[in-house]
Order: structure tokens, then C-alpha cells, then sequence
């Protein structure tokens, strides 16, 4: 069941991302003809008014038919002021960038009702997960919360220097000799925990981990919820789309970088990762919605056709050219732009059966 939600939230995106430029060429003036979800053979479709509706046989996007979309189409003289390409410059733009947009808008209001509703997750002194094979497995439980490490409480500090300043009183119980992956150390670490309502002391010996370079008992502090007005809320949102928004410029823009090539996932792992998500529960479920919202929004906005990016781009160079560029240049680039965008669905690809497989393509 799981799978067919993720089929649904696909479908949802590309429906409002199109919905998107159908709602703004019928605003701007504009003719549309036909509004349909994927493509190839029609399985279902009707007309109310000049505008054909349906579904077509193959799930890859979906799209929307503009009169004078081509600048050499033949457009019949009573729709002719109608047609995209006899709307000014900025018209264009509008109804290109109104698909991304939308995608855009709904990742911050899905975002914005989650951090509203449920609040923000913020560090405790408690602990979250132990790690398995590690000290802390035989004696720590999750919910106990962390009093004091090696006598020390800190109480003046702010909780994320509390808990730095904990770690580096476990960090300096060393080894014997070489410090080396595993060893144990000399001295046991006191922790005083609260545990049930009781205050018990504990004593662990940590372990060096070469990955931290420190000595570690083996667990990872809990978070608990914390209540954001609507004003913190709207600004928690906003800060998780230019997280995003900055994360993946710095992708694509490092694209040549194998470690950044890794972070590319296509639909494929997109649609794993839904399937795993939906069957946590609702809350992940429409933060993945929005991410993959935000994701969209922000790929179709790349300067290269045929996106809605590629599209803006040469509506600008129109602008400041002061007429049409030549179809035969915009057919040049869109050949260009499709080959770029094929070449980032294979690396998407080829790390999602990486991921899913251990082995993929090996695109470096």
C-alpha cells in the first residue's frame, strides 16, 4: 500500500506544478488546449470549454499545450492573440515560472503546518540510541537522562556547550600506549544518570574510535519537541528551503566532484525512500512531500531547455535582444539542455541501484 502512496504524491506534484503554468496562461491572457497527467497514448480524457483534460499510458511527468507554444506554429487568426508567443516577454516568464513556483510555495506551507503543528526537534540531555558492540549498550537506556559526567555538571552553560563539554571528558580518558581503533581506556568515566526518578552513578570505560580520533562510550543524545509560534514556525520553514535551495546549487554546480555526483538520486530512489518513509507515519511523510516538492520546483528552474529554467532564460535574451531568437538557435539548445538533463537522470540512476544494489555504475 505503501508504494501506491508514493505513486499518488508524484502524481499530486506534477499535477499542481502544471496546474501551476494552466492557472497562469489562463490569467495572462492565454489559450490553453490540452492539460494532461504523463504521456503517449490518452486512456482517459474530456473537454469543458476550449481546454482538453486527461491522463495518457505513461507515467513520465505530465504537461500543457499552449497555443503558439512553437514560434513558427500555425495559429488560426481568431486565436491568434491568444497564442504564448504573441504575449509580451514578462507574460511568459510568468506562466513558465508559475510551475515551479507552486512546487516551491507548497514544500514552505507543508513545511510551515508540520514545524506548526508538531514544533521543532531540539537536543536533550538524554539518551537517544546507544550503539551496538560499544560501552554504553551494557548500561545506558534511552530516556536516561545525562546528570553529570565525571563529576561535572556544568549548570551555567547552554545546553549544546553542556553536552560538548561532556564529550570532552569522556574524549580525554586515553588508551594504554597507541591509541588505536577499539582500545580500551586506562580509566573508567563517571556518569551520574536519573533514571526512573532515581539518580544512579555509573562507570564506563571508553573506547577510542579512530573515525571521532577520540575516545567514546558508544551513544547519541535524544531530542525532545519544542512548541514555535507561527512567526518561528514561518522562519524554521524558511530556513529548511534555503538549506535545501543552497544545497543543491552547490550539487549542481559541483557536479564534476565524485562526492557530490553521490548526492544525486533519481526516481528510483526517491520512490524507495517514499516507500520506507510512508510507513513511519504521516508527520515524515509529508516533510519527504515537501522536500521532493522543493526539489522539483528548484531542478525545472535550471537555465537549460527544454526545463522551465531553460524557457525563462531565452524569454530574458528575447527581452534584451529586442526580438525572437531564431527557432533553429532555441532547437540547438534544447538538444544541448536535453542531452544535460539525460545525463543527470543516468547519474541519478546509476546511485540509486548503487544504493539499492552496493554496486550500480560506478559513475566518477
Amino acid at each position: 500500500m505503501s508504494w501506491f502512496w508514493v505513486f499518488v504524491g508524484f502524481c499530486f506534484l506534477i499535477v499542481i506544478h502544471e496546474a501551476g503554468h494552466f492557472v497562469a496562461a489562463k490569467a495572462t491572457g492565454m489559450r490553453v488546449e490540452r492539460f494532461f497527467l504523463f504521456f503517449g497514448p490518452t486512456i482517459w480524457s474530456f473537454k469543458r470549454g476550449e481546454t482538453e483534460y486527461g491522463i495518457k499510458g505513461i507515467p513520465l511527468g505530465g504537461y500543457v499545450k499552449i497555443t503558439g507554444m512553437n514560434p513558427e506554429e500555425d495559429v488560426p487568426p481568431e486565436h491568434e492573440e491568444n497564442a504564448y508567443f504573441r504575449k509580451p516577454v514578462w507574460k511568459r516568464i510568468v506562466v513558465v515560472a508559475a510551475g515551479p513556483a507552486v512546487n516551491i510555495v507548497l514544500a514552505f506551507l507543508i513545511l510551515f503546518g508540520v514545524y506548526l503543528a508538531n514544533g521543532r526537534p531540539q537536543l536533550a540531555q538524554t539518551v537517544g540510541e546507544t550503539k551496538a558492540g560499544m560501552p554504553a549498550a551494557k548500561v545506558l537506556q534511552s530516556g536516561d537522562k545525562i546528570v553529570a559526567i565525571g563529576g561535572q555538571r556544568f549548570p551555567g552553560l547552554p545546553l549544546e556547550k553542556r553536552l560538548e563539554r561532556f564529550g570532552e571528558i569522556v574524549g580525554a580518558h586515553e588508551c594504554a600506549g597507541k591509541q588505536v581503533n577499539g582500545c580500551v581506556a586506562t580509566t573508567p568515566v563517571k556518569l551520574e544518570i536519573q533514571r526512573d526518578g532515581q539518580l544512579k552513578t555509573l562507570s564506563i570505560y571508553p573506547r577510542y574510535d579512530k573515525e571521532a580520533k577520540r575516545s567514546l562510550i558508544g551513544f547519541s543524545y535524544g531530542t525532545k519537541m519544542v512548541p514555535l509560534s507561527a512567526g518561528a514556525a514561518g522562519a524554521e520553514a524558511g530556513n529548511k528551503v534555503w538549506e535545501v535551495v543552497s544545497g543543491t546549487v552547490h550539487v549542481i554546480t559541483h557536479l564534476f566532484e565524485s562526492k557530490q555526483r553521490e548526492q544525486v538520486s533519481g526516481v528510483v530512489g526517491i520512490s524507495d525512500v517514499g516507500h520506507q518513509v510512508v510507513e513511519t507515519g504521516l508527520e515524515k511523510s509529508l516533510l519527504l512531500l515537501a522536500l521532493v516538492s522543493l526539489s522539483l520546483g528548484l531542478i525545472n528552474l535550471l537555465p537549460i531547455l527544454p526545463l522551465d529554467g531553460g524557457h525563462i532564460l531565452w524569454a530574458l535574451i528575447e527581452k534584451l535582444r529586442g526580438e525572437p531568437v531564431s527557432l533553429r538557435v532555441i532547437e540547438r539548445a534544447t538538444v544541448i539542455g536535453f542531452a544535460l538533463v539525460m545525463v543527470l537522470m543516468f547519474i541519478g540512476l546509476s546511485n540509486d541501484i548503487g544504493r539499492i544494489t552496493g554496486e550500480g555504475f560506478q559513475v566518477r
